[in-house]
């Protein structure tokens, strides 16, 4: 992990940092961790099993024998697999991002998460997304992005992305999520949502995904001597 350049992107639901590190990682010709996915699939795989989301003991213990896989679709879409199945559309739904926020408040899930995500380093670099990437997963990482936007304009986000797939979503009940998870992601005991102290903070709030990704690239131009980093 020492040995591999690391960009971290963290930030709370809807900042947009799922998006943007993917497109990051894209340009860079890097590894891309979705950190998100993990608990996604830790709940999802909870409730497969019957096991409460509240049981810190066997959900850590289904997060360490985790059967998962990343790929990309024909259109380059991503794609994750548990135990063999395709769940991408399972674990994207709102539901999905609430039980993965409640499970991601589990010290022992957390625990059993973090060296299986410090293996995601790999040659020639990782682009990370999560809510403590560059606090706890990756504090050494060269490059630190923290990214934001006003709890309306996630939620307005939020709303467009499931219209657009054909998913039937209520903005003021989008806002009272968002809410409801920005305050357990940030007073949770394990891993809070907080800035590192040495991140690049962005505000995205009226920003284009493009101008985003452009300004994080531009951070880690001036952190990093790397020809990949280059135009």
């Amino acid at each position: 992990m020492d040995k591999v350049p690391v960009l971290t992107i963290d930030g709370p639901s809807g900042s947009g940092k799922g998006t943007v590190s993917r497109a990051a990682a894209r340009a860079l010709g890097w590894a891309w961790l979705d950190s998100g996915a993990l608990y996604r699939l830790v709940a999802l795989a909870g409730r497969q099993a019957g096991v409460p989301l509240d049981n810190g003991p066997e959900l850590a213990r289904l997060a360490q024998q985790l059967d998962l896989r990343f790929g990309s679709g024909p259109s380059g879409e991503g794609l994750v697999w548990l135990n063999g199945a395709e769940v991408t559309g399972a674990i994207r739904t709102e539901e999905a991002g609430n039980d993965a926020s409640k499970v991601a408040a589990i010290p022992q899930v957390r625990a059993a998460l973090l060296e299986r995500q410090r293996r995601f380093a790999v040659p020639p670099g990782l682009v990370a997304d999560g809510r403590d990437m560059g606090t706890v997963v990756f504090p050494g990482a060269e490059v630190k992005i923290f990214l934001t936007a006003s709890a309306a304009e996630r939620a307005l986000r939020r709303y467009k992305q499931l219209k657009e797939k054909g998913v039937a979503a209520n903005l003021a009940a989008l806002s009272l999520e968002i809410a409801e998870r920005d305050l357990r992601d940030s007073t949770r005991a394990a891993s809070p949502l907080v800035a590192s102290a040495d991140a690049v903070l962005l505000d995205t709030t009226g920003m284009s995904v493009d101008a985003v990704v452009e300004r994080v690239l531009e951070v880690a131009r001036g952190r990093l001597s790397l020809r990949s980093l280059s135009k």
